[in-house]
């Protein structure tokens, strides 16, 4: 899993790096309004995060795929179901109080999104790790297999 999450965190720096150079370079090829270009740039960290995280992300979620651990993703997608729109929810209720909500702020809340599932889908590979390891240690002690080592 280790060699996963490596390639996993330099497939996000790769994408952050895209994201940040490109994106304020490519968006003056559709328009040149400032107030535009400036939204855009405002976007950018949340996007850089939300993007740099899904590398991480996409591991641990396959890794627990593996371990066909459905019942955790299972339940944490049922639980995702309603926090996500709930936190959308908050923005709009801001939004309609005037208070300014951007592409900045519901990218934010994306990559707070993607941070949590990433850390949680990661501890929970770490754990099932840790626990594969000392449930084989428990086989190998019970047959003599460690002795001989």
């Amino acid at each position: 899993s280790l060699n996963f999450a490596k390639v996993g965190a330099m497939a996000g720096l790769l994408i952050v790096t895209l994201v940040t150079c490109g994106v304020p370079l490519l968006s003056r090829l559709f328009t040149t309004d400032p107030r535009v270009l400036s939204r855009v740039k405002n976007a950018i960290p949340g996007i850089a995060i939300f993007l740099g995280f899904d590398g991480l992300m996409s591991i641990g979620e396959g890794t627990l795929l593996g371990h066909k651990d459905l019942a955790f993703l299972r339940n944490s997608y049922a639980t995702f179901f309603f926090l996500v729109p709930a936190f959308m929810l908050r923005l709009k209720r801001k939004a309609l109080k005037g208070i300014p909500v951007g592409l900045g702020t519901m990218w934010g809340t994306f990559s707070a999104y993607e941070v949590v599932r990433t850390v949680l889908w990661l501890s929970r590979v770490a754990y099932l790790q840790r626990k594969t390891e000392s449930e084989a240690s428990k086989i190998e002690e019970e047959q003599g297999i460690g002795a001989t080592l």
